[in-house]
């Protein structure tokens, strides 16, 4: 399983914000912490082992005389994020019928 309470669960949401468009890592944890609880501390990691794994890619822009470091999804990133979502259905229709006190699964 993929998807764990911890660190697969905060990798689909870097990859599915990512999915949308490049961000820099600045903008990209704002986007995070709408959904989970994390610092900008922890998520700088996850980007540097996604990038590693061949997730992610960077690249630098200047802004306002800044250099920003962004993140783009890879091609593997974009089938993990396809494994996750597929993943994530499956576990949210499970949990869904135990809320709703249905079948044993």
């Amino acid at each position: 399983m993929l998807i764990q309470t911890g660190g697969g669960l905060l990798d689909m949401c870097v990859l599915a914000a990512l999915d949308r468009e490049d961000l820099y890592g600045y903008r990209l944890t704002r986007q995070i912490k709408q959904v989970l609880d994390v610092s900008e501390s922890a998520l700088y990691p996850v980007l540097r082992r996604l990038k590693k794994d061949g997730l992610l890619e960077t690249y630098d822009r200047e802004t306002d005389g800044r250099n920003r470091r962004y993140y783009r999804m890879t091609e593997p990133g974009r089938r993990r994020l396809a494994e996750y979502k597929q993943e994530w259905e499956t576990l949210s229709s499970q949990i869904d019928t135990i809320l709703e006190g249905g079948k044993d699964i």
